[in-house]
């Protein structure tokens, strides 16, 4: 009896849990697996902090037919344990024989614009292509602190385009075809209007200031201009 496909999710956010890369990796994770595909998730953080956990991200790796990258974009560019992760994949690869495999992108970022993960899907695909993986799409996420780790179904009103965007990967996935370019569209639409992302997230600033007593250092300039 042939085995199913795997689908491997890489979570690159450094949270331990409940983190918008996991939501999104992870019910992509899920409607691959409605489609007949076994799945496993990998948090890049503690595998790539010691040997054994390496070893055991490419045991993982190689063991794949599709491998699903989710992480969130820090200043235009990926999290310092996912470049420390896809260097050491590249490398194995290097050395033997590997499989036919896919790879695909999701990016999530704070600000509201899906703009400012260009460089990084950039930087994924040129890893796909010198890994020799087949780079099957990016998505772009913008303003992904709305989503807050939270599952998307709980938010199915403000996450609708996410949610269709995601579901229509998955089909197109299981179908042995790359991202449609309608799921790129849906995943980079605005969740709300910019200027009320922006109020939400000053408040929040001033929320956490107030908690710890740091209401009166909020314009400090640490460094001098």
């Amino acid at each position: 009896m042939k085995r199913p496909q795997k689908a491997l999710l890489l979570v690159g956010s450094p949270k331990p849990a409940h983190s918008t890369s996991e939501a999104l990796g992870g019910y992509l994770l899920e409607k691959l697996a409605a489609e007949g595909f076994a799945g496993e998730r990998v948090h890049l953080q503690p595998a790539a902090s010691e040997p054994a956990g390496v070893a055991g991200l490419l045991a993982s790796v190689a063991d794949a037919e599709l491998v699903i990258l989710a992480y969130p974009t820090y200043v235009d560019s990926l999290p310092a344990p996912v470049v420390r992760s896809l260097e050491a994949i590249a490398a194995g690869r290097r050395t033997g024989k590997v499989q036919p495999q896919r790879f695909l992108a999701i990016a999530n970022c704070g600000f509201p614009e899906p703009v400012h993960n260009r460089v990084s899907l950039a930087i994924c695909r040129q890893f796909a292509r010198e890994a020799g993986f087949a780079w099957v799409g990016g998505l772009s996420l913008g303003g992904g602190g709305a989503v807050s780790g939270e599952p998307l179904e709980s938010r199915k009103g403000m996450l609708r385009n996410i949610i269709r965007s995601l579901d229509m990967s998955a089909a197109a996935l299981a179908a042995n075809r790359p991202i449609p370019d309608t799921a790129v569209e849906l995943m980079a639409r605005p969740l709300m209007p910019r200027w009320l992302y922006l109020w939400i997230g000053n408040w929040g600033w001033r929320r956490q200031a107030k908690r710890f007593g740091t209401t009166e250092r909020l314009l400090e300039c640490p460094w001098p201009n």
